[in-house]
């Protein structure tokens, strides 16, 4: 197929999904799911966050308003800029969730008893916060954002999913794109049971890369957590 052919190509399927999500916003069920991990790191233990307990929510909160207050009219219009934001923003939420970790690590190896049922309640908060995070990561990897891979078919995707295989399980579907919920079912598929579901494949290196980090931080956590109420939970 030629550039031009492709060029119109995209440009009908932007017509299309324009016409058929004008009223909707694809950035909306992040930005839910971005301000549900800062309201889970208010509720960590002070011992697991870095400085007054309200510092580092308080400047996620800042980014997250910034997101707010730029979203584009109409929606389906990606802004570089505003995607950057969006990735800085989950990265710092990401950052502190493994230095909440890694505080939580040292509490373990140093033997503490005191606050035990808190910590593990800690625990379990940093593991959701994780699951959230990845299925914004993976969301925001796969073809290169929710935007364009509304709009265009200009890169190959990250991940397989099944409806884009199984097209007699689903028809007329052919437009299908997957959503939050399908990348926030492969987060905690992989989260939970230390592997991605079977019917969704990771294609490129940067998505396996991601599942594999999960993996272990999901490891990590689930050893610390059990560790813990085996040591101090008698």
């Amino acid at each position: 197929m030629s550039s031009d052919a492709r060029l119109r190509q995209a440009r009908r399927r932007a017509r299309s999904a324009k016409g058929r999500f004008e009223w909707q916003d694809p950035l909306w069920p992040a930005q839910v799911t971005i301000l549900t991990t800062i309201l889970l790191g208010l509720a960590l233990p002070e011992r697991l966050t870095i400085g007054a307990p309200w510092t580092l929510p308080a400047i996620e909160a800042v980014l997250f308003v910034a997101l707010i207050v730029t979203t584009p009219h109409p929606p389906l219009r990606e802004i570089p800029g505003r995607r950057q934001l969006r990735i800085a923003l989950v990265a710092l939420v990401s950052a502190v969730n493994v230095v909440a970790l890694l505080l939580l690590v040292e509490i373990l190896l140093d033997g503490g008893r005191a606050d035990a049922k808190p910590l593990l309640l800690g625990g379990v908060d940093l593991w959701l916060t994780a699951v959230l995070l990845f299925a914004v990561w993976f969301w925001e990897l796969d073809r290169g954002g929710p935007v364009r891979r509304l709009l265009t078919d200009d890169r190959n995707p990250d991940f397989v999913f099944p409806q884009m295989e199984e097209r007699d399980f689903f028809p007329g579907d052919d437009d299908w794109r997957p959503g939050l919920d399908d990348y926030l079912y492969l987060s905690l598929s992989n989260a939970a049971s230390l592997t991605p579901p079977e019917n969704t494949v990771p294609l490129t290196i940067t998505a396996r890369l991601l599942l594999a980090i999960q993996t272990l931080a999901s490891l990590t956590t689930f050893t610390v957590i059990l560790s813990y109420a085996i040591n101090n939970l008698h």
